[in-house]
């Protein structure tokens, strides 16, 4: 509680007292306290609104085998697709018609896009929908081809840590992957004039609440305008399909300690929170979300795009359902809205 309080006052722990607030997560009080603050932060910097973003699968190649994710290169079961140039379009002008402004084009590091075809499909973008944001989610990159993307029309840029301690880092991916390199991904996006998204997944493999602090930290450090996180959920053709899922009720507590600890950030209530408990993205917003991202996929492609055992992928879970949505984000006194919703500065 005491602890609580602290971030409460001065929006920072140090590291001890983040992983002591994360092990005092069940204790009477504590949730709800951060939770009751959390809300009061969000709607003194956005009010009441819910910003609904156009997720745009459009790949589930990848070259890297990390070893929580169900597209890995090494998942020979997967049902592999892209989608052309013109069919990204397409669904932005579904989108678009919907009411969607902005638009999250996500993929496998897939190097049959060339960075050429990804700046070639942002300028096709931006084009058409001058007063759409293009946020990118496609792992890392040069800091060259960053500089090409935003300079192509990019506005915004997800890359998660997925965990921001080093031995933990090795635990979830292959060698061939290093925290270092994501870590200045992150940093050369931030410098190059993205709005930057980080994240992590809550309850993945062998994280201690030390891990979390470390997360929480890093945060801090990197101020990014975005942050998103979700329960760890397996995927049976992993090493992991045997681990686990993350805790529903300590990512709900988490949402509320970033809220706290980032106060203008853009913090979605993720897909995953919605697949382990069928109101996890309403509590997720209670607890200081603010964003929400619908499918803008082909119907046809959204099973395949399966990072985890059960996604949900149809009914509100589709863009074109956003009747069904805005009556869930109504239910917690939230109105869902579809303007480019950058972050406040």
């Amino acid at each position: 509680m005491e602890l609580a309080r602290k971030l409460i006052d001065t929006h920072d722990l140090t590291k001890d007292e983040f992983a002591a607030l994360v092990r005092a997560a069940d204790e009477p009080g504590t949730a709800e306290m951060l939770r009751e603050e959390a809300a009061k932060l969000r709607k003194q910097y956005y009010g009441n609104k819910v910003f609904m973003r156009g997720l745009i699968e459009f790949t589930n190649y990848c070259k890297n085998n990390c070893y929580y994710c169900g597209i890995r290169a090494g998942n020979k079961n997967a049902e592999r697709y892209r989608l052309t140039k013109e069919e990204i379009l397409e669904c932005c002008a579904q989108g678009y018609a919907l009411g969607f402004r902005t638009f999250v084009l996500q993929g496998g590091e897939d190097p049959w896009y060339t960075d050429e075809k990804i700046a070639d499909i942002v300028r096709a973008i931006k084009d058409a929908y001058p007063e759409c944001a293009v946020t990118l989610s496609i792992g890392e990159k040069s800091r060259e081809s960053y500089r090409l993307f935003r300079e192509a029309g990019a506005d915004r840029y997800l890359l998660r840590h997925e965990t921001a301690n080093e031995e933990h880092y090795g635990m979830l991916h292959p060698a061939s992957m290093s925290l270092k390199v994501r870590k200045q991904c992150l940093y050369d996006l931030r410098e190059l004039g993205y709005q930057v998204g980080a994240g992590f997944m809550v309850g993945s493999p062998w994280q201690t609440p030390e891990h979390i602090a470390e997360d929480l930290v890093f945060l801090k450090e990197l101020q990014p305008q975005m942050v998103g996180i979700g329960p760890f959920i397996p995927h049976h053709d992993t090493q992991f399909a045997d681990k686990p899922a993350g805790s529903v009720p300590l990512t709900l507590f988490l949402l509320s300690v970033i809220r706290i600890l980032l106060p203008k950030v853009l913090l979605p209530a993720t897909t995953a929170l919605g697949t382990l408990d069928p109101r996890g993205r309403e509590k997720g917003m209670q607890a200081g979300a603010n964003v929400v991202m619908p499918n803008l996929s082909p119907v046809r492609n959204r099973k395949q795009y399966e990072l985890y055992d059960n996604k949900i992928c149809t009914g509100e879970e589709s863009a074109q359902c956003r009747g069904c949505l805005e009556r869930r984000v109504e239910s917690v006194g939230c109105v869902l809205v579809g303007e480019r919703g950058d972050a406040v500065k």
